[in-house]
């Protein structure tokens, strides 16, 4: 063969190679015919410590704001919070709990003694919002209550009273004191968290001696009046699969509802300099994307152990501690943890979502940090201005698979690349509802360029309607602040249109999340 032919073929042999492996199209297949376990709508819970301006002038404010008020609590954010369905809150900690006596926070407020939150600031706190306080709030935001309890510092004895002052409906010193209190019947409180980071501010434990004395603990979280306590134990952080594995294999699988893992995003990789939450190129971007995504070989790897462990899969997974974590807002308290909220993060959250919904097998229950004015928050506040956050409608567009029925997806695609690194460019999750309808997320994550996208429904004879919703901005720092509140907000997306009989076909703009709905 002619020498020259010969290299044309073999030059057009490696450019059907490159393209090959880099295909024009992004293609996500989903399973529509074959829904799988349900995506509890616990994975979608919050987070509300008693840290910086999360509680106190945040959820609870003077009684002198101009502000809608049921007592102290602030009715705009329970309200923004209501339009999201959020299933549960975690409170009062975080590293706070180990300290916290629930017995200060009970009883009329202008006796309740002052004590010092020695973890977050050194602020004297009063006290004025504790059980009760808390309780109120869930039921004003119908949501469920999960209680992070004290190991640190507190007795298992104060475990267990704590919980019949909760729960038990009987006859009692200290259901008298709930009577009092201005709360006849029981609260039916389910979730408890036994310890919280103990291996680090909750106690610098190692996992042996936490296995011990989670066993103590737990068989004194009793359960009252038929009201059943589903305990918690104190996980690893991040990477640390060590005390997972001490854990399982020390602590029997009866005594446990599910375990917890924390791991926060830090986009600099530096915990002593994480980066602004706003004034930020393209590396510390890539970096918080990259180290979120992170949060899928966790899942992988931690699954692997409990399937060891827990082969039937009966333990939950509790992420109950996750988020972009940057320095705070310049001129703020340091112990506030007072941080913006931008596009970035929205992407960081919906990829989250994402890996939650598709490891919902053992994923059930999960508590973005936190809730109000402290990391990525959903919610800020100044004095009576409000605002929602990228990430707060990143969960209202994400609702819709709240108790769903999972769908396998795949997705094939490009990588956004920077420098020697890459990631890729989308991710996906999808579901069925109980009325029959798909909800399709999708996340571009390159800020650079559109990517065109077909979504192939295997199973599905033919596709009837279909609507869209999106979620982007022109810059990843791009944020909502006080003066422009709807900068970043959810719009309708229609660049969508029905190919053959089972495949959507659609542009992802940059930096972007949508979610289709197809029925």
């Amino acid at each position: 063969m002619d020498k020259t032919i010969l290299a044309g073929l073999l030059l057009l042999t490696g450019s059907a190679v490159a393209n090959a492996a880099t295909p024009a199209t992004t293609v996500i297949t989903v399973q529509a015919d074959q829904p799988r376990q349900t995506i509890s709508r616990h994975i979608y819970g919050h987070f509300a410590e008693h840290l910086g301006r999360c509680i106190y002038d945040g959820f609870w404010v003077d009684s002198n704001l101009n502000v809608e008020k049921d007592g102290r609590i602030r009715m705009d954010i329970v309200n923004a919070l209501r339009n999201i369905d959020i299933p549960n809150l975690r409170w009062p900690g975080g590293c706070y709990a180990d300290e916290y006596q629930w017995r200060d926070g009970i009883g009329d407020p202008a006796t309740r003694p002052a004590t010092v939150n020695s973890n977050w600031g050194g602020i004297t706190e009063d006290n004025s919002f504790g059980t009760d306080e808390f309780m109120k709030l869930c039921d004003l935001l119908d949501c469920e209550p999960y209680i992070s309890a004290n190991m640190g510092t507190a007795t298992s004895k104060d475990l267990r009273d704590w919980i019949e002052y909760l729960n038990y409906k009987g006859d009692s010193y200290l259901t008298g004191l709930r009577k009092e209190n201005g709360h006849p019947e029981p609260y039916g409180v389910s979730f408890f968290g036994i310890g919280n980071e103990s291996w680090g501010c909750g106690g610098h434990m190692t996992p042996e001696h936490y296995a011990d004395e989670f066993r103590k603990y737990q068989g004194y979280a009793r359960d009252y009046s038929g009201f059943k306590i589903n305990k918690i134990a104190c996980g690893p952080n991040a990477t640390d699969y060590n005390w997972m594995e001490v854990c399982l294999k020390n602590i029997p699988h009866y005594m446990m509802w599910g375990i917890s893992l924390h791991y926060y995003t830090i986009a600099t990789g530096d915990w002593g300099k994480k980066g602004s939450s706003t004034q930020f190129g393209e590396d510390e971007y890539f970096g918080g994307i990259k180290n979120a995504l992170f949060m899928e070989t966790l899942l992988n790897n931690y699954s692997a152990i409990m399937d060891k462990y827990d082969p039937s899969r009966k333990i939950a997974l509790v992420v109950d501690e996750w988020g972009i974590w940057t320095d705070v807002i310049p001129e703020t308290n340091p112990g506030f943890l007072y941080q913006q909220n931008t596009m970035r993060d929205a992407l960081i959250a919906a990829s989250t979502l994402n890996i939650f919904n598709n490891y919902s097998f053992r994923v059930r229950m999960a508590n973005l940090a936190q809730a109000i004015n402290v990391l990525q928050s959903l919610v800020l506040t100044d004095k009576e201005r409000m605002l929602l956050t990228p990430t707060y409608h990143i969960f209202k567009m994400y609702k819709v698979h709240h108790d769903a029925s999972l769908l396998q997806s795949t997705v094939s695609t490009n990588d956004y690349k920077l420098g020697n690194e890459s990631v890729p460019e989308v991710n996906v999750s999808a579901s069925k509802d109980s009325n029959g309808k798909m909800h399709v997320s999708i996340v571009n994550v390159n800020p650079h360029k559109s990517i065109d996208t077909e979504v192939i429904l295997n199973g599905l004879a033919a596709i009837g309607d279909i609507s869209g919703e999106i979620v982007t901005s022109a810059a990843y720092t791009d944020y909502n602040s006080f003066d422009d509140t709807g900068k970043i907000t959810i719009t309708e997306f229609n660049d969508f249109k029905k190919k053959g009989n089972n495949t959507v076909s659609l542009n992802l703009p940059p930096l972007s999340v949508v979610t289709l709905e197809i029925q």
